[in-house]
């Protein structure tokens, strides 16, 4: 929930204003952006090999269409409802958001990235003398640049600010704005919000506090100081604070560096040949080691691991996993495979039928300071930084595996199903949308 502190009250009211700006139906959104015959008809986006339900239009939500449900369970619903249905488009959805994040970092210097269609507004530093206006004038800015809708919830914490975006969502009379700064019938709005929505709350909390009868935001914000801290610590108190419109989860305006980054998919169909699990695994590997020459990073370590389908009980099952320290850190993509594919090797069997692999990059230090293996004297680090840079620009220039490594194959027969993918518009020069003049 970012950086928390516990503040005076005099601190707090002393123009603490947050804004949280979601963006509504984000995959779906994207997806109408350059294909308007997806407007006002049922649309949804499906997870990886087009497994289950991840995103929704309004349209699809209105005909029973619920988040997370497998594909095949609602097959029949989407046929006789003429549901569009669209493969996730993640280098499509990633550049659409990293556009959206751009445009609000215009509107206050003090922004938290809280996930790929959210973000936290730290309003302290304007001068706004009317909330609801500068929400309106976000949201006309974001749907002029880049065609997303958002929602903008504004509160005094960000709590607050969570309960006044999903409100708004709701209310279209509010016009996707939503100020509950000094709001007059807070108490009212709070107790229609049921206590598992709050957030910070949990399933787990929720249902203890249910069978306490503290069933809404309200009687959460009005129970007791004592209960909370004994039943939840330190976490649900800050949580009774904010509703109380006390200021105690601060903006984290910098992402932490990860300790450790996975890359991993399931495949679109079995695969029992090293040569192609050896391409998967290549392929992972330059996704994470793009990752972590992002975030500046080196690994100290690789673990890479093989599972077959073990809800196939039919099928003979295989599931193991090596990890090996590295000589110095590292993010050299070449340097990163050699290893990964060696500790593939390791664990390799013939005659399974693998449905999944993965590689992770653990151990995370940042890229400067290194310590440097003093016995490595052959290698050219400088080299190896300007190749992958150059590498890392061309593909951020031209669009994803413009330049990539042969290891990772070209066909990859292997990767995931997405059956209904659309087209990588603004990140891939042959895949641009074009408009027919005649």
């Amino acid at each position: 929930m970012g950086n928390c502190y516990l503040g005076t009250e005099s601190e707090i009211l002393k123009n603490k204003i947050f804004a949280l700006v979601d963006c509504n139906n984000f995959y779906v959104s994207c997806e109408r952006v350059f294909n308007p015959k997806l407007n006002n008809v049922p649309v949804v986006v499906l997870s990886n090999n087009d497994g289950c339900v991840v995103a929704r239009s309004e349209e699809a939500k209105a005909l029973g269409i619920t988040m997370g449900i497998p594909y095949f369970k609602v097959k029949g619903i989407i046929e006789s409802n003429n549901i569009r249905v669209l493969s996730s488009n993640y280098v499509l959805y990633g550049d659409m958001s990293e556009r959206v994040m751009n445009l609000l970092a215009k509107f206050t210097p003090n922004i938290e990235l809280y996930s790929i269609d959210e973000a936290f507004l730290d309003m302290k530093d304007i001068s706004v003398n009317d909330y609801t206006a500068y929400g309106k004038e976000i949201r006309k800015t974001i749907f002029k640049n880049t065609g997303i809708p958002v929602s903008v919830g504004i509160a005094r914490t960000k709590t607050l600010s969570k309960i006044a975006n999903e409100y708004v969502k709701h209310n279209p009379r509010l016009n996707g704005v939503f100020d509950i700064v000094d709001f007059p019938k807070m108490d009212k709005l709070l107790a229609h919000v049921p206590i598992h929505e709050v957030w910070g709350i949990g399933g787990a909390f929720g249902r203890m506090l249910m069978n306490r009868k503290i069933l809404s935001a309200k009687d959460f914000r009005d129970a007791s100081e004592f209960f909370i801290k004994d039943k939840m610590g330190i976490i649900g108190l800050r949580t009774k604070y904010e509703l109380q419109g006390l200021s105690a989860v601060s903006l984290d305006e910098v992402l932490e560096p990860k300790k450790a980054i996975m890359s991993s998919r399931s495949f679109g169909r079995y695969v029992n040949k090293q040569c192609e699990l050896e391409e998967a695994i290549s392929q992972y590997t330059i996704r994470a080691a793009e990752k972590l020459r992002k975030q500046q990073g080196c690994c100290n370590s690789i673990n890479v691991f093989v599972m077959t389908n073990h809800y196939k009980l039919t099928d003979k099952q295989h599931a193991e996993n090596k990890t090996i320290t590295l000589p110095e850190p590292a993010n050299y993509t070449p340097e990163l495979i050699k290893y990964a594919v060696y500790l593939l090797r390791k664990i390799y069997k013939p005659g399974y039928n693998y449905i999944k692999a993965g590689v992770l990059l653990g151990n995370i230090v940042p890229e400067t300071p290194v310590q440097l293996n003093a016995f490595l004297v052959n290698r050219d680090h400088d080299k190896r930084n300007r190749i992958m840079k150059a590498m890392d620009s061309i593909n951020k220039t031209f669009g994803r595996d413009s330049l990539k490594v042969a290891s990772s194959g070209i066909a990859q027969d292997w990767a995931m199903k997405r059956q209904h993918i659309s087209q990588r518009y603004t990140t891939n020069w042959n895949e641009l949308l074009t408009v027919n003049l005649t």
